[in-house]
């Protein structure tokens, strides 16, 4: 087997712009969006299983993981690359995360809107503090639901983007460190550390290069290290130190004060103009993607 045979150039290339022109399916009447049934899957399996132990919640998410793998398996033995890009195109959030985020910027309900974005507490948020949650957010999930399934669909095929995205919804269900989910959500939780390690140094890495800055690519680890996520704080900071702006910082959750650290020693006052230039990385993955789609054909043919 090839290097071209390896790697599944074609299903990537076309399952992002799918996901570029159609977004997410779920916004059509009577489509239920497949990531959802796994939620639908994990919610039904904590209900009649869950128990305040490590073990309860390691067999879950192995339950969970077995089943999505045996069913992507079954449905890729459908060898049709429109049909396999299509199932792929539900793993890549590109263009919901960009809307989620854009209408941050001139929406009247801003405070509302990102409330359904963040875990942190948004009562009393300023104009300000809005702009850079809507910022760490973009720049964590600009891993999270792009680089990270666009990589392991890369390597691992359509089976690979569903696990990926499976770990990652179990994580966002259940990872959480309070009284119901300190033990049960632990595995599904060090698991989504392990398959981001990568994706989310690789999308610092690339955070840094799209906006050109030398600074972002040689301190994002510098600050990075200093979030709690051993993942989180290399995107966060290397888009702080590319727009120079300070994110992070002392964060309200559930009522309490969280000193978080800065991820930059940029400007504190973050402006509309910042969250546009954040929101600018999609038009740039855009741009890779298709150069790279029609340097594929062209050495293809």
């Amino acid at each position: 087997m090839n290097f071209n045979e390896f790697f599944n150039y074609e299903l990537i290339f076309i399952a992002y712009f799918i996901d570029f022109y159609f977004c997410e399916f779920n916004r059509y009447k009577y489509f239920i969006h497949p990531i959802i049934i796994i939620g639908f899957l994990i919610s039904f399996l904590e209900k009649h299983f869950y128990k305040d132990s490590i073990f309860r919640g390691f067999i879950l998410s192995c339950v969970v993981l077995i089943v999505v793998y045996f069913c992507i398996t079954i449905i890729s033995l459908i060898e049709n690359i429109l049909f396999q890009a299509f199932l792929a195109s539900f793993c890549i959030s590109s263009k919901m995360l960009y809307d989620s985020v854009y209408e941050l910027i001139n929406s009247k309900n801003a405070r509302d809107k990102i409330a359904f974005l963040v875990s942190r507490d948004t009562k009393d948020m300023t104009q300000e503090d809005i702009y850079k949650a809507g910022i760490e957010t973009y720049a964590e999930n600009f891993n999270d639901g792009v680089i990270a399934p666009i990589f392991y669909i890369f390597v691992f095929g359509l089976v690979g983007g569903f696990i990926y995205k499976t770990i990652n919804t179990l994580d966002s269900m259940q990872g959480y460190r309070n009284k119901r989910y300190e033990n049960f959500g632990k595995f599904c939780a060090r698991l989504d550390d392990i398959v981001n390690y990568i994706p989310a140094r690789i999308t610092a890495i690339l955070i840094a290069i799209f906006f050109m800055s030398k600074n972002a690519l040689l301190n994002f680890y510098k600050f990075g290290v200093k979030h709690d996520s051993i993942n989180a704080g290399y995107p966060i900071s290397a888009m702080a130190l590319s727009l120079n702006v300070k994110l992070g910082g002392p964060t309200s959750y559930f009522g309490k004060i969280k000193n978080k650290a800065y991820f930059s020693k940029g400007s504190s006052k973050i402006k509309k103009i910042n969250v546009i230039q954040s929101l600018s990385l999609k038009s740039k993955l855009d741009f890779l993607v298709l150069f790279y789609g029609i340097i594929y054909l062209i050495l293809r043919s």
